[in-house]
């Protein structure tokens, strides 16, 4: 065999290798856009998640409302925090724990009040951020290497948008003149699908590599116990400050509704989401939501007795590199700006999915028709049977 026959042989072997690692990462990709509107699917599949007003101009209960109602429904519920959606047609969660050691995640709706039911301990959303996240891989001692599979794929998505930027010459002519050829053939067709998409996602794929690296970086920093935040010590409450009462009395408590105030009053522009009470006597509630940057939660911390403001981490509390790096996880997911947003990224990453799936039904071809002409091939004649053949 030829060197140049060697050659060929060890490109074809090369070929079949990456299909694999084509195939992966088209999987990662689509389960990634099943993630961003995987609340939604839950939504259409799952009546009990949807929040149906009873009429027209019925209102929306408040959260102490909605913790009387729950307390009514199930006595033996202890609710540890309240959350409500972002979109006004889900229903509002509340997380609860019952003496028997049992938790549960309840579906309320946020008009009436009324335990609509309760959503699985792992339900579609989990499932399908843990399969495109670090591919169901559990964590045991830090990171997973399912974690650091996907997250890796960031650094060839990015690698692979700049090659193709300098491969493709003057590829803006994409915007002014799109081309895509349907009646050429299926090679013609899933070439310029290709590169057109590529074209036109290239912001895109841009966030999403970008995000996916610092996903690896994260989990890199994390498991080498290298911390970045600028977060302080937890907020506790004083010995002194917790009242003494009588065994079978209640304890003092501001309510739910009282903290919403106090935290919307003192932080201007503070939109509170959700409220979680304090696991034990020494630590504060908390009440939390989005502010003026949708991409970040701000939290503030009271003195469950007094209601006072205690603690908060607000968006001045960043530093320029937590402003960053917070940024990361709802870029990549799209869950900041509501359905339209999520919309977005999910055309997107079915895009996204399809120039993978281009790219892997070119690549197979080629790797399949070069291989069957490699096994066709006649082999070379050696200089003796050459001459055995002219003295016959």
């Amino acid at each position: 065999m030829s060197k140049k026959s060697r050659s060929k042989i060890w490109f074809l072997v090369h070929s079949w290798l990456a299909l694999p690692i084509w195939f992966f990462v088209f999987l990662v990709c689509i389960t990634g856009t099943l993630a961003v509107l995987s609340e939604e699917i839950i939504w259409l599949a799952n009546p009990d998640s949807r929040a149906t007003a009873p009429s027209d101009d019925a209102e929306l209960m408040s959260f102490d409302q909605i913790l009387a109602a729950i307390e009514k429904q199930d006595p033996t519920a202890d609710v540890e925090w309240l959350a409500k959606p972002e979109e006004s047609h889900f229903a509002l969660t509340a997380s609860v724990t019952y003496p028997d050691t049992r938790s549960a995640t309840l579906y309320v709706n946020p008009y009436t009040g009324q335990i609509q039911g309760s959503s699985p301990l792992f339900d579609f959303r989990q499932f399908t951020r843990a399969l495109h996240g670090w591919w169901l891989v559990p964590f045991t001692n830090g990171f997973s290497w399912g974690w650091y599979m996907v997250s890796l794929l960031g650094i060839p998505m990015l690698a692979s948008l700049i090659t193709g930027l300098v491969v493709y010459k003057r590829f803006w002519r994409g915007f002014l003149r799109p081309t895509l050829r349907i009646r050429q053939g299926a090679r013609i067709f899933w070439g310029d699908f290709h590169r057109l998409s590529g074209i036109w996602s290239i912001w895109f794929i841009a966030v999403i590599s970008i995000t996916g690296i610092w996903f690896l970086i994260r989990a890199i920093l994390f498991d080498a116990h290298i911390s970045i935040t600028s977060e302080g010590l937890p907020t506790l409450i004083p010995r002194d400050q917790i009242p003494l009462v009588q065994p079978g009395q209640p304890v003092p408590r501001v309510t739910m509704d009282q903290a919403v105030a106090t935290a919307t009053e003192t932080i201007p522009g503070f939109d509170v989401s959700f409220v979680m009470f304090a696991p034990d006597a020494y630590t504060p509630m908390e009440v939390g939501g989005r502010g003026w940057y949708p991409l970040m939660f701000q939290t503030a911390e009271l003195n469950p007795y007094t209601g006072e403001l205690v603690g908060s981490r607000l968006l001045s509390d960043r530093t320029p590199l937590e402003f960053v790096t917070e940024s990361m996880r709802p870029l990549h997911t799209g869950d900041f700006g509501g359905i339209w947003v999520k919309m977005i990224w999910f055309f997107f990453g079915l895009l996204l999915s399809m120039m993978v799936l281009s790219g892997l039904l070119i690549w197979s071809k080629r790797t399949v028709i070069a291989t069957a002409k490699a096994l066709k091939r006649k082999p070379r004649p050696t200089p003796a049977a050459t001459a055995v053949e002219a003295t016959e």
